[in-house]
């Protein structure tokens, strides 16, 4: 089953170097979830081949412009090309409120239905439930309310094990059944564990989102044991107190993060405009946490 992040944009403040403001592009099993949406990100779905109407949820993480200021051009794109399907927005209240005053004097009425779901700065939560989906807030610490976002697949089902059911002709209608742990009775009568035609399912995956804030222990908990973490990462550790000063982190602080929250990878992104090259960032994580990775605009990011 996929799951992967497509990363559409990761400079902080503003478009530099041909990057990008922060979006991300979350795929799960063909269901698209946009994180964050920068100036420029529709450009950067056509660019990379994604149709806009294939995203089903939107996830704002707080209301820095380049956090959201390509949501409305966004947005309308989608009501100008036909959609008509509706879309899930979650995002801090005041974005409700900033949208329906663009809509409303540019006498924009979206064809489809624009679903707001307002986040809570204050506590985790879980904003997204599904028997193989899982979307959770928690608080970050920012100059203005911020959210980061944990997405957990759910319990994955055994596979399985095909040379057996053929060669004891199990009927196609009962393999769901044994899927979910039901035992198969043969017309003889006998008696077929489940657990004895499959194999165990791997372990479930989870992917964290932090998006801007100052190094503390408070959401060390709500990302603990993630396979892929990404972490904003604006500037070297020589510049901590300017990352205390606006409430950021160091490329050294994401690291260590990282390595107390037992996350398996770490994905580095939120690039100050300073930096040209990042291998230096990069450098800086790897001698705290080895499994660390530059996220790169274009690229698809396993969890």
């Amino acid at each position: 089953m996929k799951f992967e992040v497509l990363i559409l944009g990761n400079s902080s403040a503003t478009p530099m170097y041909e990057r990008h403001p922060s979006s991300q592009l979350l795929n799960f099993n063909e269901q698209f979830f946009l994180i964050d949406c920068g100036e420029g990100t529709q450009m950067q779905l056509f660019r990379y081949g994604i149709r806009s109407n294939r995203i089903g949820h939107i996830f704002i993480s707080h209301l820095h412009g380049d956090h959201y200021l390509g949501l409305v051009g966004l947005l309308s794109s989608m009501h100008l090309v036909g959609r008509k399907s509706g879309l899930h927005l979650y995002g801090p209240a005041p974005l409700k409120e900033i949208l329906d005053v663009q809509f409303r004097h540019s006498d924009t009425q979206l064809r489809y239905n624009l679903i707001f779901h307002p986040t809570n700065p204050d506590k985790e939560e879980v904003i997204l439930e599904t028997a193989a989906f899982k979307v959770s807030t928690f608080p970050l610490t920012h100059r203005i309310p911020c959210t980061g976002f944990r997405f957990d697949e759910g319990k994955r089902s055994p596979a399985i094990i095909a040379e057996l059911v053929e060669q004891l002709n199990i009927p196609k209608q009962y393999i769901g059944g044994i899927k979910r742990g039901l035992d198969y009775t043969a017309p003889d009568g006998k008696v077929y564990k489940a657990a004895e035609l499959t194999i165990p399912p791997p372990p479930s995956r989870s992917y964290a989102y932090c998006s801007d804030t100052v190094r503390v222990p408070d959401y060390i908990a709500a990302i603990s044991n993630v396979d892929l973490l990404y972490h904003e990462s604006t500037f070297l550790h020589e510049m901590v107190e300017r990352a205390k000063e606006t409430l950021h982190t160091t490329a050294q602080e994401a690291a260590e993060i990282a390595k107390e929250a037992g996350a398996h990878k770490l994905l580095l992104g939120h690039y100050s405009a300073r930096y040209r090259e990042l291998q230096p960032l990069l450098e800086e994580a790897q001698h705290v946490f080895k499994n660390t990775q530059l996220s790169v605009e274009g690229k698809w990011f396993s969890v």
